[in-house]
């Protein structure tokens, strides 16, 4: 036997127009879920809110967009609290900010952990250096002093001007007064239109610069650049004879000099041009006439030195000066001055 189905007959499906309750429960829907959204954005956007970490304050004061990261743009740029002092580091408590932002009607900062915040003013730093430029072109301009062999020892240890970054230009130094007696400086220097000052005092010392070695030095040795080192010291300090780098460049050491010593005229002489037992050209010249002929040197000598040559066809022995290297020049005579008659001494008992 088989089992019988049932015998299932089509139904008509049946379209009813929607009522005006359908159309109120659709709208009051689309309200509801407008009014969650409204309500939900600021939940939202205080979760985005955070306590931000070390601040760095540019100006006086410190702003809710500095203290709290994703701050709403209409409430960003409110003051908050006072920055510290130009340079100073200072800290604000976490729980001040968060109260500080509650009362503005911010809430749920997250802190990250933070029990406070640092914050650091930002400042231009005017150090020794620039303050010391600044008191040497005053004094170039109102003493005529001059600023390449100067240097201005500060008092105290490193004054430091501070002011705010947007005092950006040179730094200058007025009201300076100095004493040519004791070399004592002192004045003013300020940043704009005196917006920021700080009153330094010091001594205007004279500098020289002077070669120092930098290797030992043997007797004979000739001075190369790379021997040699360039420092400015105070003139008191080095000897009167001190030699610049460039004039000891080429010279020959005289006696043994040690690596770290001021190189002194006595040090070094210039090269001998003109050895002893050397032949050499000797020239003679005089009105017209143009001689050279040769000879050999009796003595060594440096240029512009007079050193005994021999002529190497007479024999004579001839004094000249050395005028380039292996060469020398003999003069003509010089004649002698005749004294007149009336210009001999007067003789004892001649009348």
């Amino acid at each position: 036997m088989h089992a019988l189905k049932p015998i299932r007959r089509p139904v008509k499906l049946a379209v009813t127009p929607p009522t005006r309750g359908a159309f109120g429960r659709t709208a009051f829907a689309v309200a509801a879920f407008a009014m969650l959204a409204l309500f939900a954005a600021p939940l939202m956007a205080a979760e985005a809110l955070r306590l931000r970490g070390d601040v760095t304050a540019r100006g006086d004061t410190l702003s809710l967009g500095d203290l709290v990261e994703g701050a709403p743009a209409d409430m960003a740029a409110r003051a908050m609290f006072r920055a510290p002092g130009l340079g100073a580091v200072g800290t604000i408590q976490a729980r001040r900010i968060v109260e500080a932002a509650a009362a503005l009607g911010l809430t749920g900062i997250e802190t990250g952990g933070r029990v406070q915040v640092s914050v650091q003013r930002a400042a231009r730093r005017v150090g020794a250096p620039e303050i010391e430029a600044a008191l040497k072109r005053t004094l170039e301009t109102a003493y005529g002093l001059d600023p390449k062999t100067l240097s201005v020892r500060l008092d105290g240890e490193a004054p430091q001007l501070l002011a705010p970054l947007d005092l950006d230009g040179p730094a200058a130094a007025v009201d300076v007064t100095y004493d040519p007696r004791n070399r004592r400086v002192a004045g003013l220097v300020v940043l704009g239109e005196r917006q920021a000052s700080l009153r330094v005092s010091g001594i205007a010392v004279e500098i020289r610069e002077v070669a120092v070695l930098t290797r030992n030095l043997n007797r004979g040795e000739a001075v190369t650049a790379s021997d040699l080192a360039t420092e400015r010291r105070p003139r008191e300090t080095v000897p009167v004879d001190a030699l610049a780098a460039t004039f000891a460049v080429g010279q020959v050491a005289q006696r043994p000099v040690g690596a770290g010593q001021v190189l002194r005229s006595g040090d070094v002489a210039p090269p001998d041009l003109v050895g002893r037992g050397e032949t050499v050209t000797i020239v003679f010249e005089t009105a017209g006439v143009s001689l050279a002929m040769r000879g050999t040197a009796n003595e060594a000598g440096r240029l512009g030195a007079s050193v005994a040559v021999t002529n190497g066809a007479s024999k004579k022995v001839l004094q000249a000066v050395v005028v380039g290297p292996g060469r020398v020049s003999v003069s003509p005579q010089a004649p002698q001055p005749v004294l007149q008659a009336s210009a001999l001494p007067a003789r004892a008992g001649l009348n």
